[in-house]
């Protein structure tokens, strides 16, 4: 069984000054850690990898700085689940339109494993789970498959949300169980 840290949009130090001490209990119990972007500094990011002994997959975000050395989006597969990361922002369409369609690229929609898609970028906390084909034109054709969308919130409850919240999440032998945390 693999316990994984969900967080995102932690905003430091320009919202809060560092992370709440149970945010980091969490990340440094997690056998790996997810983060979907918006570090928002350097030694915020630094702050994560040293937590996680480097096992993190990060995403930028639209605030980090744009000589942050993580890409924009990140897949990893843990035990028969596939996670694609995104901050989530962008112009064109919705967020889960965006977050959907950059699973299907990164993915494919007919993946054999179970396929979640973590974002961040609006601080909502969200999970659910939608078809592929979901936000397509009935004349673009149909895509099999499904995906799980997952955004933790913020990690320091950054405004708007009013809560710090993350996910917490377990994978054994492809099934993956979440659990939320939060203040």
């Amino acid at each position: 069984m693999t316990r994984i840290a969900i967080v995102s949009d932690t905003h430091v130090p320009t919202r809060e000054p560092e992370l709440p001490a149970w945010v980091v209990t969490e990340i440094e119990a997690a056998d790996h850690t997810i983060h979907a972007g918006d570090f928002e500094s350097f030694g915020a990011y630094e702050r994560v990898v040293d937590l996680t002994g480097g096992e993190l997959t990060a995403v930028r975000g639209n605030v980090d700085p744009a000589t942050l050395d993580v890409p924009t989006t990140a897949t990893l597969e843990i035990d028969g689940v596939t996670f694609v990361v995104t901050h989530g922002d962008g112009s064109s369409g919705n967020w889960r339109e965006r977050v959907v369609e950059t699973a299907r690229e990164e993915a494919g929609a007919d993946a054999e494993t179970t396929l979640v898609a973590v974002a961040g970028h609006t601080h909502a906390v969200v999970d659910e789970t939608v078809t592929f084909d979901e936000f397509r034109p009935a004349d673009e054709g149909r895509a099999a498959g499904r995906v799980r969308i997952l955004n933790p919130g913020s990690a320091t409850g950054a405004a708007p949300t009013t809560h710090v919240t993350m996910y917490v999440a377990t994978v054994d032998d492809g099934d993956l169980t979440v659990e939320l945390r939060t203040d």
